[in-house]
């Protein structure tokens, strides 16, 4: 019974309060009608006769509530790494060839969620672009790099992203080129982790791809097919979610 006594409180921090006003600080090693023995934080035990023991109190949490609020409100400020996930939708343009079409686009990016403590998303990753433009598909897989930033830090705030890097073709027929995006729209954070954004954005993407093309005065019958540079031009709105 004894052991049990003795390692059931030796758990407990406690403060030991003699009558000449000294408290002593450590764990409990064994308490009775006689004697009192204390472990300090150092290893080291005191003995006291009870007789001079006024009161045995366990020792109690002394943080202000302020710096408990605190801590408890930057907890999920310590989360850096992040998901970033994008989906959009829009209009895309060949100026050169004056052909239009509808632009769509999914991108999956991993970096920083909290970097300088200002909510900012810097990082990278993969998407799928596409144009669909007179019965013609142009597809892409951009690697890229990318930053969100929120002008102000709160639960709303507006906010400026960027793109850039490689669209990689998805198909023999055109060759891929440098990719390049900027966005402008509004944040809403649902939490220290996890937020969600509407943007406007415009895009460019370079390509090479096959074109019919006919000298100036010339009758149809003298076009020729070749290999041209073009800019795709990309407009519509994003959809983003952080987590």
């Amino acid at each position: 019974m004894l052991c049990f006594v003795m390692a059931s409180v030796a758990l407990q921090a406690e403060v030991v309060t003699l009558k000449n006003g000294t408290q002593v600080r450590g764990t409990i090693v064994l308490q009775n009608d006689e004697v009192v023995i204390l472990r300090d934080a150092s290893g080291a035990r005191f003995q006291y006769p009870r007789s001079e023991v006024v009161s045995v109190v366990e020792e109690k949490d002394t943080t202000p509530a302020e710096q408990l609020e605190e801590k408890t409100v930057g907890e999920g400020h310590k989360k850096k790494a992040s998901i970033l996930v994008e989906a959009g939708v829009g209009a895309s343009i060949l100026p050169g060839d004056k052909k239009t079409g509808v632009a769509y686009s999914a991108d999956l990016l991993f970096g920083s969620h909290n970097l300088a403590d200002r909510r900012i998303f810097v990082g990278g990753g993969l998407g799928y672009h596409g144009d669909a433009m007179d019965s013609i598909s142009y597809n892409f897989l951009p690697v890229q790099a990318a930053l969100r930033m929120p002008f102000v830090v709160g639960k709303h705030a507006p906010i400026f992203g960027m793109s850039v890097g490689y669209g990689i073709a998805l198909s023999k027929k055109y060759v891929g080129g440098i990719y390049a995006q900027a966005l402008l729209g509004y944040r809403y954070e649902i939490n220290s982790k996890t937020a969600l954004a509407l943007s406007a954005d415009v895009s460019f993407q370079q390509a090479r791809m096959t074109v019919t093309e006919a000298p100036d005065g010339t009758t149809p019958a003298a076009t020729y097919t070749n290999q041209a540079g073009r800019s795709i031009v990309r407009t519509g709105l994003k959809f983003s979610l952080f987590f």
